[in-house]
């Protein structure tokens, strides 16, 4: 519970610092207005359903962890954004595929999940996080993931 209140907490902090006031209430609120089951179940997803979005060119993972931690241990795959670097970078962000934000666990993704959908994206946050992902995808999993997702070398 504790992790949540701060959770919405620093989302609340970043909104007001990034935006005027005005800008804010209208996406925001339009946003928490507009929420409900349905909303609730899209705006998460699991490595299963990652994986298969990714590999099919309609995902991207959104790794939102600050540089430090992604320089001691990353996905060669995912988009590099950290959180706090998030509004001023978000024309980096694909709006045509569905952008799936995530951290280890998920207190900053389901930040970062918020904002991108009070932005015009369509956003969801990884369920079981990048240490989820990291234990979903190893072994043979690793092996066929990269192999449906390479790019083929022209020859």
């Amino acid at each position: 519970m504790k992790t949540i209140l701060l959770s919405f907490t620093m989302l609340a902090v970043m909104l007001f610092v990034a935006f005027p006031s005005f800008a804010l209430d209208s996406a925001f609120d339009s946003y928490l207005t507009n929420f409900n089951y349905e909303t609730r179940i899209e705006m998460k997803i699991d490595s299963k359903e990652l994986v298969r979005l990714v590999t099919a060119g309609k995902a991207i993972l959104l790794d939102i962890r600050f540089p430090e931690e992604v320089e001691v241990w990353h996905f060669g795959f995912a988009t590099n954004i950290p959180l706090n670097e998030l509004p001023k970078r978000l024309k980096e962000l694909p709006k045509d595929k569905i952008i799936v934000a995530a951290c280890p666990h998920k207190d900053r993704s389901s930040i970062a999940m918020a904002y991108l959908r009070t932005q015009g994206y369509n956003a969801r946050y990884l369920m079981d996080g990048l240490v989820g992902l990291a234990e979903y995808l190893r072994g043979d999993l690793a092996v066929e993931f990269l192999e449906e997702t390479r790019t083929p070398v022209a020859k």
